[in-house]
């Protein structure tokens, strides 16, 4: 089993990675919580594949645990989900003593984050993350959140998990295309931290895809240790923290006008960090040798890369200035400056934003 460690001071927490630990996770709990009873939120696809060995484990352990299954996708990321759960803690006698698990991706992480952070003030939760997304971002950090029609993650804190717990051999049930959108979040990682570990990615597509065990410990494993470099700097999003919103511009405002329906949150990203990098190419930041890397990885991991020519800048653009990522009425956006490193730009000017759009319908 490796471990990663989150260094936030009296909030800090392990990551574990390991084989079979969703079968372990009563007992490896026990080693930093002692509740009695607990929860575990997943979602009714998840909830058919796992719930009954995590609950089996909490059981082990002496964890009296109800499990309570959310439907799957993006549109249950909402208020009126999150209060059903509310119910359904309140039903199972869950007190401030009591532990939330998360077995899911980032849509159930997200949600059951948030409802741990606000049931009762907040409770401990665990984070059990079983898409490749969730394992090598959205379970580590502690943002929480849930979505309203007007834009993604408008609602949400800053809650971090007592641990997370990733189990590699989940991934093999995962859908191909789940794991596509989850191998963009890994490339997002090395254009914004390690061009070595880009670089890697380009030598290991072939492993990726038919996902050998080895490159996907390696790979979770480094994001995860990224990602807590990131965490541990800037915990509230004030700074340094921002960088991981590299794509994420574009790829909210994506969602956003479709209705959270047609793009997978990864699928969004990839498009998005096309976008940006060639919007860094217009401000003369970067040369197409960067865009160009990125396309071609991101094409050979099956993602797609060309901006439908359905979604016009005036529409994108309106969703911008609704992302919490826009402060005081500007825009900003995470933009390459060379593999491996980005920086934050603000109010790029919309011609510029445009004419990265126009090229990205023709990629």
């Amino acid at each position: 089993m490796e471990r990663v460690r989150v260094e936030l001071g009296e909030r800090g927490y392990d990551i574990l990675i390991g084989a079979g630990l969703r079968r372990r996770v009563g007992d490896t709990l026990r080693e930093v919580l002692t509740p009695s009873r607990g929860a575990i939120i997943t979602d009714e696809t998840v909830a058919r594949l796992y719930a009954h060995e995590v609950a089996h484990s909490l059981q082990e352990a002496g964890v009296e645990a109800a499990t309570v299954a959310i439907p799957p996708g993006e549109e249950a990321k909402n208020l009126a989900q999150a209060a059903k759960l509310y119910a359904a803690l309140v039903a199972a006698g869950l007190d401030r003593q009591s532990v939330v698990v998360a077995l899911g991706g980032g849509v159930v992480g997200d949600l059951a984050g948030f409802v741990a952070a606000t049931y009762m003030r907040g409770i401990p939760y665990v984070q059990v993350p079983t898409t490749l997304l969730a394992a090598v971002d959205s379970s580590v950090g502690g943002k929480v959140a849930v979505d309203l029609p007007e834009g993604k993650n408008l609602v949400g804190a800053f809650y971090q998990p007592r641990l997370v717990l990733i189990d590699p051999e989940v991934l093999a049930s995962l859908p191909p295309r789940e794991l596509r959108a989850g191998l963009a979040e890994v490339v997002k990682h090395g254009v914004i931290l390690d061009a070595d570990f880009f670089a890697y990615l380009e030598a290991h597509v072939d492993d990726l895809l038919v996902r050998e065990a080895g490159v996907m410990a390696t790979v979770i494993r480094r994001c995860c240790e990224l990602k807590a470099r990131v965490v541990s700097a800037d915990e509230r999003d004030e700074g340094l923290r921002t960088i991981l919103n590299y794509g994420h511009t574009f790829a909210h405002a994506l969602e956003t006008v479709t209705g959270y329906q047609r793009f997978r949150h990864g699928e969004a990203v990839a498009l998005g960090m096309v976008a940006a990098s060639l919007l860094a190419e217009e401000m003369g930041k970067v040369g197409p040798e960067v865009t160009r890397r990125q396309v071609a990885l991101l094409r050979r991991l099956g993602l797609e890369v060309r901006l439908p020519a359905e979604f016009r800048k005036e529409e994108l653009l309106a969703s911008f200035f609704r992302d919490k990522k826009t402060l005081g009425g500007r825009l900003r956006f995470v933009l390459p400056v060379r593999l491996g490193e980005v920086e934050v730009v603000t109010e790029p000017g919309e011609d510029l934003i445009g004419r990265a759009l126009e090229r990205a319908r023709r990629v």
